[in-house]
């Protein structure tokens, strides 16, 4: 992997595991996951991402999960944190306010619901990159947001903030992707938010993934990526495909449902989510169990 990249490899989008009494966070559990992760070869932790269910949780809750995580990480990977919104002063506020001992990056998600023009999205970022005295990772997935961020705003965020170091893409769009990838400045890096697409995205150039299915098969995952990293796709296909299946269960009923029912299939987690999110149907979780069971 090159080292002139900030957060190249494998990421992973840690889940949150919850207790049934009161729905309150397992840190146990969560000690447990972390240390499997790292121990799978995982490359960095994004904490407080989306898939983390960073959005139902109390301010007090996010601060006391972002202190623990550095803390059960304790320098062994870089951590990033996720902080992102859609109102831009709020963003910048969090991010002044918060402690940044032991995180190595920042996640920002395009702001959500207001839909901004690309104007607005390159107004907000540029006030993100101005207020982090760490390294930006823009994140893009119009999905959840209902905006999508151009290639062509990318890629001026790039050129004209140099605390913004690379883009999560999750928009699907590979001819977007690769517009990105042709023409972003050496050092920028474009990282897959798409479990399957990950493998054709390093192909074309991308620098690795922030990884949802690595919670649960972290070695799996980042063997793949390792063997795209340095070429050799011939290994990193059949891992590739193997995973696929699994991948794309993952996301039918919503992300983390699916995840969070493959990890107590594992015996990692109790599968408890925070409403409006809920579990997922017995018969996908049966079907997570079964394309689990054959790998």
């Amino acid at each position: 992997m090159k080292s002139n990249y900030l957060f190249p490899g494998t990421g992973v989008a840690l889940v949150t595991p919850f207790r049934k009494q009161q729905e309150s966070v397992d840190f146990t559990k969560l000690d447990a996951l972390i240390n499997n992760i790292i121990t799978g070869g995982a490359d960095y932790i994004v904490a407080l991402g989306t898939t983390s269910e960073a959005a139902t949780m109390t301010e007090n809750e996010r601060a006391a999960l972002k202190d623990f995580i550095v803390e059960s990480v304790d320098g062994r990977k870089p951590v990033v944190l996720g902080i992102g919104g859609n109102n831009t002063l709020n963003v910048t506020d969090t991010i002044a306010n918060t402690n940044f001992d032991g995180i190595s990056g920042i996640l920002s998600v395009a702001p959500y619901y207001n839909k901004p023009n690309q104007r607005g999205l390159l107004q907000h970022y540029k006030q993100v990159a101005e207020a982090s005295p760490v390294p930006v990772i823009i994140y893009n997935v119009p999905g959840r947001t209902g905006v999508n961020i151009a290639a062509e705003t990318t890629l001026q965020l790039a050129e004209e903030c140099p605390n913004i170091v690379a883009i999560k893409e999750a928009s699907g769009n590979l001819s977007q992707v690769m517009q990105i990838l042709k023409y972003k400045p050496e050092n920028f890096q474009v990282i897959s938010g798409d479990d399957a697409l990950t493998y054709p995205m390093i192909a074309l150039g991308a620098t690795g993934v922030i990884s949802v299915i690595a919670n649960a098969l972290p070695k799996q995952m980042s063997d793949m990526v390792r063997f795209a990293m340095k070429g050799d796709l011939k290994k990193a296909l059949p891992l590739h495909y193997k995973m696929l299946p699994l991948m794309n269960a993952l996301f039918e009923e919503g992300n983390p449902a699916g995840v969070k029912a493959l990890l107590e299939i594992e015996g990692q987690i109790t599968n408890i989510l925070r409403l409006p999110l809920v579990k997922v149907t017995k018969p996908l979780y049966n079907k997570i169990s079964t394309l689990y069971n054959e790998l």
